[in-house]
């Protein structure tokens, strides 16, 4: 992990700044990490992190439901700014046993990199108000730090949006970290970075029975069993095999005893597509199946599609940005473009339907921590990321201030 020498006032100023606040972006980390909260219930996380703001002079505005929080640069009152976005909560994963900062809450678990998100946007705040204090800064720099509840249930930055936290706002910054890349590296795209994704709830409803007895049932779980297979089958075959579609269910509820037909089943499960054309084919195939099995089933098969969140799509400008804030910190070997979207969500896309945004991808990985993938019981990130992503984002941010850029903003 190679950092670039800088020269100018204002870089060595900013690092020096985030330097010093390393060891305590982790201990926020650390924190979050064994105090996880899932969507919908981030009241201690938003609190912890009001509190830490508090300490550096800085009164932050409550989300929601006392969810989240926004602060701003206190000296920028009028200007246009530009927004920095960090995601606060876990997801319903039991973490592996056997670390020292491990969760805490039986069955949650930071497994998305939150915690770091969180600590990394803390970082560049901290770091931009300093300067601001110092006179460090080359410019004013108008900026806004976003703490976003409910990410993973895809409903948080909407909940902000509609709150008024985008209010002035000129564009926003975010990363996510990527156990894929080594840390002291970072990917950058312009255009599609994510997939859309729609969240689908599929209700069978049978007749129940005796478990020796199904001809005398209408067996959901039966349904069941060949909804799914048909469509793991039939949606990727149906489409051209250049549109990526990608079709998984992650819950089945279903039944109370072993001897016990139920009366219904419950299943739970994403569609992720780049193509809009390519996504309605698919969800209406979805209820084509659906309608078949239920026919040959005697089952009544219900299909909901829930609120889903658009693909991320990246400015070209502001990516250009943290493209350039990146290449100065790091060095331009290791800053790499990143050739396909990912077939992942990220509800960053409700940002910006109201202003331009760019989001990247931050490494965390090396032979130590951080080589686990996302959504799963044993990651982990190295914790040296949360310094260099604080740099990137806080570089972004003064360089999108620049005067000379102008009309560009």
């Amino acid at each position: 992990m190679n950092a670039v020498s800088t020269s100018a006032p204002w870089q060595q100023a900013l690092d020096a700044a985030v330097d010093g606040l390393a060891a305590r972006l982790i201990a926020v980390r650390r924190h979050l990490h064994a105090h996880p909260e899932p969507s919908g219930f981030e009241t201690e996380t938003t609190r912890h992190l009001a509190a830490q703001l508090s300490t550096a002079g800085l009164t932050a505005r409550l989300g929601p439901g006392d969810r989240g929080l926004v602060v701003d640069a206190p000296d920028a009152a009028s200007a246009p700014r530009i927004a920095l976005r960090g995601d606060i909560d876990a997801l319903p994963i039991q973490e592996v046993a056997g670390r020292e900062y491990g969760s805490r809450h039986p069955g949650l678990m930071h497994a998305c990199g939150h915690d770091g998100h969180s600590a990394t946007v803390l970082g560049a705040a901290l770091a931009l108000h300093a300067l601001g204090q110092q006179g460090a800064l080359p410019w004013p720099v108008p900026w806004r730090a976003i703490f976003q509840p409910a990410e993973e249930s895809l409903t948080g930055a909407r909940e902000m949006v509609a709150a008024g936290f985008l209010n002035g706002v000129a564009g926003i910054f975010s990363l996510h970290m990527d156990p894929s890349r080594a840390v002291g590296t970072v990917g950058v795209r312009v255009g599609t970075f994510t997939a859309n994704c729609d969240s689908l709830r599929v209700t069978i409803t049978g007749r129940g029975g005796h478990a020796a007895r199904p001809h005398q049932t209408r067996d959901p779980i039966a349904a069941l069993v060949q909804l799914v297979s048909s469509l793991y089958q039939a949606v990727p075959r149906g489409v051209d095999s250049q549109d990526p579609v990608v079709l998984s269910f992650g819950q089945i509820v279903a039944g109370d005893a072993a001897n016990v037909i139920p009366e219904r089943a419950l299943l739970r499960g994403t569609l992720r597509t780049l193509d809009h054309q390519v996504r309605q084919h698919a969800l209406e195939q979805i209820q084509r199946i659906a309608a078949a099995i239920a026919a040959a089933t005697g089952t009544e098969i219900v299909v909901a599609r829930d609120e889903g969140i658009e693909s991320v799509l990246n400015d070209a400008q502001l990516t250009n940005l943290t493209r350039l804030a990146a290449v100065d910190l790091l060095g331009a070997q290791n800053v790499a473009e990143i050739p396909r979207p990912s077939m992942g969500s990220e509800d960053f896309a409700a940002y910006l339907d109201a202003v331009p945004g760019s989001m990247f991808r931050l490494g965390c990985a090396s032979p130590t921590a951080g080589n686990s993938a996302l959504h799963t019981p044993t990651f982990d990130l190295d914790e040296r990321a949360l310094a260099i992503g604080a740099k990137i984002l806080a570089r972004a941010c003064i360089l999108w201030a620049d005067p000379r850029r102008g009309d560009e903003r």
